[in-house]
């Protein structure tokens, strides 16, 4: 017979690994999908001066390695390998993937969430030189520096104010001529002396070869063409859940976040869902790290109970 593990964790960011960590430890038996790209988002950032624990930083990648091995340690199955279908219908639950299907008691899904970015290749090219996608996990690091944000929305009034505090200008720069933030959200970035604005202007060039010098910008109404000065691109053009394979099986909001309940869990009794896959407003490494320790110990004892009810 096919092995039938007591969790399959899907995704390799924090709130995976971590949850991994905590369902190991527990002595259950645990596969994670780290998929192609493993260790999620912090994959793309270069230091992390935020993490409890690293006192001088440490490379996002290096972290994630450390993440994987500690959860390797305690007998973590893994798979680099995305999951293509799920089958939440009956128990054990059944994954399908490249290498074929497995099967567990319990599903923690942590498949986190992705930054929009525009798409150009010096974009791509610049990430963690100057581009970034997260104001508080970078923003320490422009200090001094001129700096702007891409954005219209509350997220891009936010990531504007709190680069502020480092940065000695940041110009926020929308594709319309007014923004769609919320009112107070608006008020504080237009009181505040060290914004200011371009409008109806998109990116069309991240400038510099080995970090960010400058922007080429288009006016979208004539076409003007202009170059920005500046040191740092933020990208606060929202962020998209990666919950597609589980549209339609799964409570969402209605920005495409998973929606658990009670706890961790989801509308699907044993499927939980922890990390980014679930938070639009913090984000954060250690956050998602929290949810995957709190989506491990839900699993630990709902698997407890429903042995117990099964007696």
């Amino acid at each position: 017979m096919a092995k039938i593990y007591d969790v399959i964790i899907i995704g390799s960011g924090p709130s995976g690994y971590t949850a991994a960590i905590y369902a190991a430890r527990a002595n259950l038996s645990v596969l994670l999908f780290q998929g192609y790209e493993t260790g999620g988002q912090l994959m793309q950032t270069s230091d992390v001066e935020n993490y409890p624990g690293f006192e001088t930083g440490i490379l996002g990648p290096d972290m994630m390695e450390k993440f994987e091995a500690q959860a390797r340690r305690f007998g973590t199955e893994m798979l680099t390998e995305d999951v293509a279908a799920v089958d939440f219908n009956q128990r054990p639950f059944t994954i399908t993937a490249e290498s074929g299907e497995y099967q567990s008691r319990a599903v923690i899904i942590s498949t986190g969430a992705s930054a929009q970015w525009l798409g150009l290749p010096s974009e791509t090219r610049l990430k963690g030189r100057g581009v970034s996608a997260c104001a508080t996990c970078d923003g320490f690091f422009f200090k001094g520096k001129d700096v702007a944000v891409i954005g219209g929305g509350d997220t891009a009034m936010e990531e504007a104010n709190f680069l502020t505090r480092y940065a000695s200008h940041v110009t926020i720069i929308h594709r319309r001529n007014s923004l769609r933030a919320s009112k107070i959200m608006q008020d504080c970035a237009f009181k505040n002396p060290k914004i200011s604005f371009i409008w109806d202007t998109e990116v069309t060039e991240v400038l510099g070869n080995e970090e960010v010098n400058g922007l080429s910008l288009r006016n979208v109404k004539n076409d003007e063409v202009s170059t920005l000065p500046v040191q740092g691109l933020f990208l606060a053009i929202g962020h998209k859940p990666n919950t597609d394979l589980f549209q339609g099986i799964l409570k969402t909001d209605q920005n495409g976040y998973l929606a658990p309940g009670d706890f961790t869990m989801t509308n699907i009794p044993g499927v939980f869902a922890a990390g980014d896959v679930t938070d639009h407003r913090y984000r954060q490494a250690v956050t998602a790290a929290g949810d995957g320790c709190r989506a491990a110990i839900d699993v630990e004892r709902w698997l407890e109970a429903e042995a117990q009810a099964e007696e």
